[in-house]
């Protein structure tokens, strides 16, 4: 079973969705992707949520999994719909809740096979978790595909 998180920012345009669409069909068919881990704090968390849960229509084995970066127990998360559960990082229960979504990033890049980034901002959260997949990628522990401003 393959693992593929997702890293972009906040403002992410709707012509991305086909672009994404396309990736994710790829990850799954010549890949071999079955679970996909999305954050939910911004547009481009978003739309590769929208484009995996109709995937999902063709591709049952698909799960898809909500990244908690906060402790259940303080911000009880139910399930969204299309949604197959929930994941919070385990070692997370000690880290200061400003770097709590840094921390569990950096934990679903460690643990994922694949990473889908749209990251243009020289300066944000998401350009510096790139910059450490591809530290990781370099050891070939992911594959990162990345998308340019559209």
């Amino acid at each position: 079973m393959s693992t593929c998180f997702f890293i972009g920012h906040r403002e992410a345009p709707d012509s991305l969705l086909s672009q994404l669409s396309a990736e994710i069909e790829r990850h799954i068919t010549e890949y071999g992707v079955t679970e996909f881990v999305v954050g939910r704090y911004g547009r481009f968390d978003a739309l590769a949520a929208k484009c995996i849960k109709a995937a999902k229509k063709r591709h049952p084995e698909v799960t898809l999994t909500l990244l908690l970066p906060y402790h259940p127990y303080d911000r009880p998360t139910p399930t969204p719909p299309g949604f197959d559960g929930t994941f919070y990082p385990p070692g997370m229960e000690t880290v200061p809740k400003r770097a709590a979504i840094i921390r569990a990033n950096r934990y679903m890049a460690e643990h994922s096979d694949y990473l889908i980034a749209y990251v243009w901002h020289s300066v944000s959260n998401a350009r510096d978790l790139l910059e450490y997949a591809r530290k990781l990628e370099k050891k070939e522990q992911i594959k990162i595909t990345l998308f340019d401003k559209l």
